[in-house]
């Protein structure tokens, strides 16, 4: 279970940072699933396409950016590797204590940056979740989704696309203005998260966040980000990507739970 200090840490800074989470063995798989899974999707897919909805297959939920970046939508079936970190037993107990016993999937991408694409991104601060960011609702935004981001590749050093939040940002109820969210030099406060290939970054949807530029000569970034909600959340778009015989016949039955009893044929009751 988590420890009180990183409850404690979660619940005041709104992320945690759990080094090491993933073997160097089990990362190294991962990385050679990902190769594979891109250069299925890049291969029917012509350069600078975006995701569509509604897909007509999984290769239709991909971003091609550039020569090689890639970012691969609804990421479940690509790979038993990445299905199976869906309920990975070390990260269970982190998902009941900082969301719900019965958490539910929302969705899973991976993203895989070659730096000569993103020379200028625009630093793009957001909140996560629908409705941009829950940003409707009054007051201090709950915590309606946890997401979890895993390094693949080292991230030990600044200015290489790191994830970049602004601890306790979750808290606020002012918004971020629109000046500090367009400058590329973070203003005071902001963090970039430096830590291990392996690493497991969990946060809550009301973080400020985006991805740091890359600094000339800093390498690419692959990492995976997955999403999990509370089970009385209407389900996201994504669930509607996967097809039936992966609801039906390659779902562990412990990973049923994790998923809203209509996308199954037939239905499963979900009420207990």
């Amino acid at each position: 279970m988590p420890t009180s200090s990183e409850r404690f840490h979660f619940e005041t800074q709104g992320y945690l940072v759990l080094e090491n989470f993933l073997t160097p063995e089990h990362t190294q798989r991962l990385l050679a699933a990902l190769d594979g899974a891109v250069q299925r999707r890049r291969a029917k897919q012509p350069a600078g396409h975006k995701a569509v909805w509604p897909p007509k297959g999984p290769a239709d939920l991909t971003h091609v950016n550039g020569a090689k970046s890639t970012r691969i939508l609804n990421l479940l079936e690509d790979d038993a590797l990445f299905q199976a970190l869906l309920d990975w037993p070390a990260l269970v107990p982190y998902l009941h204590a900082f969301c719900n016993q019965e958490p539910h999937y929302h969705a899973s991408d991976a993203i895989v940056e070659d730096p000569v694409d993103f020379a200028n991104r625009v630093d793009g601060w957001h909140l996560d979740g629908s409705d941009n960011g829950y940003r409707n609702m009054p007051g201090q935004i709950p915590l309606f989704q946890l997401k979890v981001g895993y390094y693949l590749t080292d991230m030990t050093q600044p200015w290489r696309g790191n994830l970049t939040l602004v601890p306790g940002s979750h808290l606020a109820r002012a918004e971020l203005s629109k000046e500090d969210r367009e400058k590329r030099e973070f203003f005071p406060g902001a963090l970039q998260v430096c830590a291990p290939a392996g690493s497991a970054i969990l946060f809550h949807n009301a973080v400020w966040h985006t991805a740091a530029p890359y600094h000339p000569g800093q390498p690419g970034r692959q990492m995976l980000y997955y999403g999990y909600e509370h089970p009385w959340m209407l389900a996201n778009m994504a669930h509607w990507g996967y097809s039936k015989a992966f609801y039906n016949e390659k779902l562990t039955p412990a990973q049923h739970r994790y998923f809203h009893g209509f996308v199954f044929d037939p239905p499963e009751w979900r009420m207990s």
